[in-house]
């Protein structure tokens, strides 16, 4: 992974530099002919039109000119005129300028539709591929800051670069194109006009193209700040965060942040933008200079005979247009030179290797042996001291263990560490004689059904909230009554407007929000979705019902799950009580292990706790 990039100096970037960066158009180019062929034959085409008739155009208006000029000459010619004679030449030469013109008009318009086709197509590819990679990111990756800001620089910008970067190419076949029609006109008149032309474009070039590296610099090490402002937009106006704001009066100290970050980043970019916007007015005086130089030049050369007026009046325009076609090919050039840098934050982004599902045994040596954690250590990224540290436990199959201690004892992480998650530092857990990373990923992961305590309120229907915990029975509507019998959800659902069908959360119409209690009873559905897992982990499954709902959970779970192994994390020392062993968690350590009557005969930390607990029902 490349270091995180420093705040921009403003110095010129080498030439080296400047030239490697293009490496990213040719896949550029790729990714647009795969997203579309036809789309990009087809501009291709129109830009090679639109690139070969500014000069005819031109060419005829010389024409046009020289002919009145000559038919306007001796007295004949004008009696002729009179009498409506020799008009044909004129009137035709008009109507083929017509034609040039419209036929001009009609290929931009063409290139404009090709390009917002192929702006929706490749916006699409370009952000499916991105969250594609996604999927295969492990959580230890989501969790790193400098991915995560590599990942939202891609989805910013990079939709939209590529197809930029097209367009910038086929323009330049198309100036390019223009301009060899422009210089053979144009060097008939002198070949020194064609040199005053295409050097008085180039400091301008020079000074955009160094801006461009300034402006992306600056934009990939703000990145952090345009995420925190994003944060803040979110916390200021989603209807989740709506109530604690509202009540602890936090949106003026938001709005107050938000503002600061604002006038930090604009700061920076008004004084880029005044800096470019001045180099950029200056250097374009040369070719303003250029032009007119050249038109007294082209002037004095009619005025002395060596041309003909038509051939003035082609010398002008083609000098001017061919100014603007050199000035935006070099623009293009700067241009594209500023989406290779931004495409190397895609690029970057999805050549970032991933974790993807892991293939290996579908069946352990000894299918009776169930859970082993063996001497597991492992510490977050980052972290002063390890989250869990020499932790040992066995779960038999259809056992029930409980997990008790202070927050940040290391329980959820124990749970994290056994669906894979993340990886142990050191020691082994094993499932059935076999270490989990000799497992298959995907079959491990259909014998756990699991419920974290930040479970996911997906904003979908009720039967679909229940369905994500077997994604390959999404659809499957007895699976959701069975699930939402097991999980005691079914009396609520039945009750709400459309059963199973009902939308859930406020994002989109109809939706109805539910309890913390009944939210909870959905995930708890949603861990009994896979009927053939064998293990069922529940991490603080009950913390938002009432102790009545509670005790009735978990007297309908022990019973669910007679078969299989279980595993329950909690606060409440009545629930825990019922599992057949009891882990006590402290700095991640295990410090006492036992059933509740063995523990509690111990008269240590946890018959502590259960009697600290207990004085407060009485």
């Amino acid at each position: 992974m490349s270091p995180p990039p420093s705040r921009p100096t403003g110095r010129k970037l080498r030439i080296r530099e400047m030239l490697g960066v293009f490496r990213y158009s040719r896949r550029a180019l790729s990714l647009v002919w795969q997203t579309s062929a036809g789309l990009s034959v087809a501009f291709g085409v129109l830009t090679l039109i639109a690139g070969l008739l500014p000069g005819g155009i031109a060419w005829v208006g010389k024409l046009i000119v020289d002919t009145v000029v000559a038919q306007r000459g001796p007295v004949a010619s004008v009696q002729r005129l009179v009498a409506g004679e020799d008009l044909a030449p004129v009137l035709w030469l008009v109507a083929a300028e017509a034609g040039l013109v419209v036929l001009m008009a009609a290929s931009q318009k063409g290139i404009e539709v090709v390009q917002y086709l192929l702006r929706a197509l490749l916006g699409h590819r370009v952000n499916v591929m991105i969250l594609d990679k996604a999927l295969t990111l492990s959580l230890r990756q989501f969790e790193n800051s400098e991915l995560y800001d590599r990942m939202t620089q891609a989805r910013r910008e990079a939709s939209s670069r590529p197809l930029a970067l097209v367009r910038k190419t086929f323009g330049i076949a198309q100036n390019a194109i223009s301009l060899m029609t422009y210089g053979a006109l144009l060097v008939a008149f002198s070949p020194a006009a064609v040199l005053i032309l295409v050097v008085a474009a180039v400091p301008a070039f020079v000074a955009e193209t160094v801006f461009a590296g300034e402006a992306f610099r600056l934009f990939r090490w703000r990145s952090p700040e345009t995420r925190q402002q994003m944060y803040l937009e979110t916390v200021l106006a989603r209807e989740d965060y709506a109530k604690e704001v509202q009540l602890f009066g936090l949106g003026p100290m938001l709005l107050d942040r938000y503002r600061a970050i604002f006038d930090k980043v604009f700061g920076e970019d008004r004084d880029l933008t005044l800096r470019r916007g001045a180099w950029g007015y200056g250097l374009s005086l040369l070719s303003t200079l250029a032009f007119y130089g050249t038109y007294g030049w082209i002037a004095v050369a009619a005025v002395r005979g060596t041309i003909s007026l038509g051939e003035m009046t082609m010398y002008v325009m083609v000098f001017k247009q061919g100014q603007a076609a050199f000035s935006s090919m070099l623009s293009s050039i700067g241009g594209m030179y500023e989406d290779n840098l931004y495409l190397s934050n895609l690029y970057d982004y999805l050549e970032t290797p991933g974790q993807p599902l892991r293939t290996g045994a579908t069946e352990g040596p000894a299918p009776g042996d169930g859970i082993r954690f063996d001497d597991v250590r492992f510490s977050y990224p980052g972290a002063t001291r390890p989250a869990l540290h020499d932790v040992s436990m066995h779960l038999r199959p259809g056992r029930k263990l409980a997990l008790v201690g202070e927050n940040g004892s290391g329980k959820t992480t124990l749970i994290k560490l056994l669906c894979g998650l993340y990886v142990p530092d050191s020691g082994r857990i094993t499932l059935d004689g076999l270490d989990l990373q000799s497992w298959d990923e995907a079959t491990l992961r259909r014998r756990i059904g699991v419920i974290f305590q930040d479970f996911v309120r997906y904003q979908m229907l009720v039967g679909e909230n229940i369905g994500t915990g077997d994604v390959d029975r999404l659809d499957d509507e007895t699976g959701w009554r069975d699930a939402a019998d097991k999980g005691l959800a079914t009396d609520f659902i039945e009750g709400l407007p459309a059963g199973f069908h009902t939308q859930l959360g406020r994002w989109f119409q109809d939706g109805q929000e539910l309890s913390g209690g009944q939210w909870q009873k959905i995930a708890l559905s949603r861990a009994f979705m896979r009927d053939g897992a064998d293990i069922v982990v529940l991490d603080e499954p009950t913390a938002a019902m009432d102790a009545e709902a509670e005790a009735r959970i978990f007297d309908h779970f022990r019973e669910a799950t007679a078969q299989q192994m279980a595993i329950l994390i909690s606060h409440r020392f009545s629930t825990v009580r019922m599992a057949d062993e009891i882990v006590v968690l402290a700095a991640g350590a295990v410090v006492e292990q036992g059933s509740h009557e063995q523990l509690m005969a111990a008269d240590g930390r946890y018959a502590h706790l259960f009697r600290l607990q207990a004085a407060g029902y009485q």
